[in-house]
């Protein structure tokens, strides 16, 4: 009943935006991201539980105007920053923690295209991702050579078998990343349209989170890209690189926090909603009450809970202030040492995004008590989700990071992780 309503309320949505111009302004998109989240909490349970590969969800993102907020006006874009990306993807990632990953994953590979280009490169593909209204997801693991780039004349070939790639079975485009045979562990980048033929999925993603985010195994066979195609290259030699080609990093990681920091939020709505209307006042503690929400320790438990997710959302915002200025500015002025205050400060933004999401995640069920742990309620999936999605990319490792810099005033080398 549920998956039935969240299709007519899908399909209402869409016809409604249609109608309606795009947004033209950061709380418009805001309002619209929140509108889109409200129609993704309808069956966002039973969706988790069915781990259906999400077409749907990905079309109602492309028909609220979301999967191009980046890209230009003038191509049929929303024209927005980057500042304003992080606030889409915490809205959705509070109703769906796996569609926001989605978002913000595909605006990392969206941008990406900006930023690795040669400018002839990213004009093209700014336009063509844009009015496409394309959907980008990436079979990209720069920890493995587990992807091969043979130089065959006039084109690269990609082999590879790729243990992760995020919404690869749902994109419209697939971002590939390969060693460039025989040339030192250099790595290459090429976007190509998922319908080629030499791109198959395993459809193995059988996780105890993140289940919608189709981050199972690729395999690339034969994948021919001419070199005009693969990023960065002219006439075959990799154009001159600058500090903004070392900045494709700190944006992702900082989409990857708005997403643990929707899902804490989401967390304590769904808590607060269920402790008004359901939970129940303990009879047993000498100061009784007759309702759940008078109860000392209840209120008590979701002060501390909201007041560490206001001061991380504070952190997050703050640091999406810094990083959008910088991404927007001329590239030119971007310099290495800009680039790593600013790394430092999204590493810390998204280690606290995490601890506080599980913390959040893990003490609400103190206080919405025992019968909201049935499966229907799917309390659960807040936990689940926040715990898979933190496991890429060490928290030990990011403190570090802000341990460095606090004791030292040592910036981290740009890396595939910082």
């Amino acid at each position: 009943m549920q998956n039935f309503q969240g299709e007519q309320a899908r399909a209402a949505a869409s016809k409604r935006w249609e109608a309606e111009p795009k947004p033209d302004t950061p709380a418009g998109w805001a309002s619209r991201a929140r509108e889109v989240a409200e129609v993704l909490k309808i069956d966002a349970v039973e969706r988790d539980a069915e781990g259906k590969p999400p077409f749907a969800e990905v079309q109602l993102l492309k028909d609220a105007g979301l999967v191009n907020l980046l890209g230009p006006r003038e191509f049929g874009g929303g024209g927005a920053t980057w500042q304003t990306s992080y606030k889409v993807t915490t809205e959705i990632a509070k109703a769906d923690g796996s569609v926001g990953h989605l978002l913000g994953n595909h605006f990392s590979w969206f941008w990406s295209s900006q930023i690795l280009g040669t400018p002839v490169q990213a004009k093209r593909w700014l336009r063509e991702f844009t009015e496409g209204n394309h959907y980008l997801g990436g079979a990209v693991n720069p920890r493995n050579a587990d992807m091969v780039a043979r130089d065959e004349g006039d084109e690269l070939v990609f082999n590879g078998d790729k243990f992760f790639s995020t919404g690869g079975v749902i994109s419209d485009v697939t971002v590939l990343e390969g060693v460039l045979e025989n040339a030192d562990q250099t790595h290459v980048f090429a976007f190509v349209s998922t319908k080629d033929p030499g791109i198959s999925f395993k459809g193995d993603w059988d996780v105890i989170g993140q289940r919608l985010t189709e981050s199972g195994g690729c395999v690339i066979h034969n994948v021919r890209v001419p070199w005009e195609h693969i990023a960065g290259y002219q006439d075959k030699h990799l154009t001159p690189r600058d500090a903004y080609h070392d900045f494709i990093l700190p944006p992702v990681q900082l989409q990857f926090a708005a997403v643990h920091l929707g899902v804490g939020i989401g967390a304590l709505e769904a808590a607060t909603e269920y402790t008004r209307t359901t939970t129940r006042a303990w009879p047993y503690g000498g100061d009784d009450k007759k309702k759940a929400t008078d109860e000392w320790y209840i209120r008590e438990g979701y002060g501390h809970l909201q007041a560490a997710l206001w001061a991380t959302e504070a952190l997050v915002d703050r640091t999406a202030e810094r990083i959008s200025a910088l991404i927007h500015a001329p590239r030119e002025t971007l310099t290495p040492q800009a680039r790593g205050e600013v790394a430092v400060q999204v590493a810390a933004s998204k280690a606290t995004a995490i601890e506080t999401t599980l913390r959040v995640s893990t003490k609400l069920f103190e206080l919405v008590g025992a019968r909201s742990s049935l499966s229907k309620y799917g309390f659960d999936r807040f936990w689940r989700n926040t715990r898979v999605h933190s496991l890429h990319d060490p928290v030990a490792y990011k403190f570090r990071e802000v341990g460095s810099w606090a004791l030292l005033r040592e910036i981290p080398e740009p890396s595939w992780y910082t």
